[in-house]
């Protein structure tokens, strides 16, 4: 049985089988390796997928859509012609175009994959890419994070005993940092990060932003056939700033009068934000894993968009070493999607080899909120399951009620950082009976079970009689409506002031916080006590011992955050 290994990309998507020995592109039927992330409409409403549609965006922008990956797990909608489609639905085309092709190239039928993901897609991400599959008419077999297959392909799991790596993938629309080590026949994750909303689309938009300046446009004076048509050449003017130092641009929209000339020293500099995105997600990983960046043997880089002369030099600098590149960037991902495929199968060539996936968000409940004086803040967030645990995972807790004769617990279930369980996706909620007692004598074990698929299980025991529950977490949390957005935004406003809002305590506050996301184990609790602490100060409202506390909370946040990496 063949199970395809597939890379679902934001730009481009691209698979690959496991066959005699080693990982086998697949050409689609213009012998191509790498097929546009692209779907559009012909004239008579048909349906066009990647080479055809990527062209006919240039000269039809209305009738195709692109970059729709960054919306992967999200309610938005993407309109062609008068047709609507969901993210889901388009990732699905293209994936239905991937079968088709491999089924031509091997003479045989298709049914079982392997999709790669980005290693910071959520629960809900993750299960809309299962979706996606299921439409195109693939038994999803497994989701790999995009990481851990680059590492599959650059044979890391080869290397000496103790060897430690770090994989950065900066493709399209997403940016994945995976810390890895090999031993003892185990590729081991210890800790993965990134940005979901940060790739080449956006270095390419700060490119955009600066040819407007230069020529004097307005964006919204151009319609989507120049638009497309901008954006096309200012991706080959990007490109070329990775090896000229300088690139001058002919007009090519009627607005633009004279050609432009854009300088590296000088993108380089507008592009320093997007750098210092880059760079925080590759702190946190080595935060987590308790590394420094001299304990690394190497660094790897995969995705189209490491190719950029000012990402590479960044890493450079960051690791005082070249990172390793010696495979395509573009398609390192399919194969190593199709040597997981190959380990799926039970490959007699791979049985040698153990691979370890972490849990990239932490998963944990909401608990009772002592300091939540008028329902401002909502319930604390308890992680059970923190980010990068090696997975299959399970973890209990033991929760006790709050209040005399209480008869049900309410255990929800989060994913993601904050503090507070607003802040993160709720994943899933069970009510569960408990017998009437005093206050703290009645208590339930919370276990959390996370398999390598992102299988989440909850499993919930009521001590005092043996009762169990169970919570099998399969459906997609609900995003956000705009109008929902906007709803929330009116209420804070309303708001009357509180000494939290004043500016000096909101900042305390959100370092705090910040600091608390970025955190594990011991710090992290800490963190947690410091912000109740002075949480509760803000809320007597007394100005004296708020100064006082603004102080020693301050003073106590710089001691802790005196580990920094770089």
């Amino acid at each position: 049985m063949t199970i395809l290994g597939i890379d679902l990309g934001t730009t481009n998507s691209a698979c690959a089988i496991w066959r005699d020995g080693k990982a086998e592109l697949i050409p689609n039927r213009f012998g191509d390796l790498l097929t546009p992330s692209v779907v559009g409409l012909d004239d008579n409403g048909e349906i066009l997928v990647g080479k055809f549609a990527k062209q006919r965006l240039l000269s039809h922008p209305q009738l195709c859509a692109s970059v729709f990956k960054r919306y992967m797990g999200s309610d938005t909608q993407m309109e062609i012609g008068n047709k609507r489609f969901t993210t889901p639905e388009l990732s699905a085309l293209v994936l239905k175009s991937l079968k088709q092709d491999a089924e031509t190239h091997l003479g045989e039928t298709v049914s079982e994959a392997v999709i790669s993901v980005p290693a910071y897609f959520n629960d809900v991400q993750r299960k809309a890419t299962r979706l996606a599959g299921e439409l195109a008419g693939l038994k999803v077999e497994r989701l790999v994070n995009e990481p851990t297959a680059a590492a599959m392909a650059y044979g890391l799991h080869e290397k000496p005993e103790g060897s430690r790596f770090m994989v950065l993938d900066l493709g399209g629309g997403t940016f994945d940092v995976s810390i890895m080590e090999y031993f003892s026949g185990v590729l081991e994750v210890h800790a993965s990060a990134g940005d979901n909303f940060l790739g080449g689309e956006d270095f390419l938009e700060t490119l955009t932003q600066w040819y407007l300046e230069l020529s004097g446009i307005e964006k919204s004076a151009l319609d989507l056939l120049q638009v497309q048509q901008l954006y096309s050449t200012l991706e080959i003017a990007k490109r070329k700033l990775s090896s000229a130092e300088e690139v001058k641009v002919e007009p090519v929209i009627p607005q633009q009068k004279e050609t432009i000339t854009f300088k590296r020293e000088q993108f380089n500099q507008r592009a320093h934000p997007l750098l210092s995105r880059i760079q925080l997600p590759i702190e946190r990983a080595l935060n987590d894993a308790g590394l420094g960046a001299v304990d690394l043997d190497d660094v790897v880089l995969v995705g189209g968009a490491t190719r950029m002369q000012i990402f590479r030099s960044m890493i450079a600098r960051m690791f005082r070493r070249m990172p390793a590149a010696n495979l395509d960037p573009d398609l390192v991902v399919a194969m190593g999607a199709a040597i997981q495929a190959g380990l799926k199968a039970r490959d007699a060539a791979l049985d040698d080899i153990v691979l370890t996936d972490v849990c990239p968000y932490t998963l944990g409940t909401g608990v009772h909120n002592e300091n939540d004086q008028g329902g401002k803040q909502g319930s604390l967030f308890l992680p059970i399951i923190e980010r990068n645990s090696v997975v299959p995972v399970s973890v209990v807790k033991t929760l006790f009620t709050i209040r005399d004769d209480q008869t049900r617990i309410l255990v929800d279930v989060y994913q993601g950082e904050s503090r507070l369980t607003r802040n993160n996706i709720k994943l899933g909620e069970m009510e569960v009976p408990i017998p009437r007692n005093k206050s703290g004598q009645e208590s339930i074990d919370v276990r959390f079970s996370y398999d390598m698929n992102g299988l989440l299980e909850v499993d919930v025991k009521i001590n005092s009689t043996g009762e169990k529950h169970n919570l099998l977490i399969k459906n997609s949390a609900h995003h956000l409506s705009d109008a929902d957005i906007a709803k929330t935004r009116e209420k804070l406003a309303a708001l009357k002031f509180h000494p939290r809002e004043d500016e000096v305590n909101r900042a305390l506050l959100h370092r705090a916080e910040k600091m608390f996301e970025s955190s594990l184990g011991e710090k992290r609790e800490h963190l947690s006590h410091l912000l109740e602490h002075f949480e509760a100060v803000l809320e007597g409202q007394n100005p004296q011992e708020i100064k006082q506390a603004q102080v020693q909370f301050r003073t106590l946040l710089d001691e802790l955050e005196g580990e920094n990496w770089f």
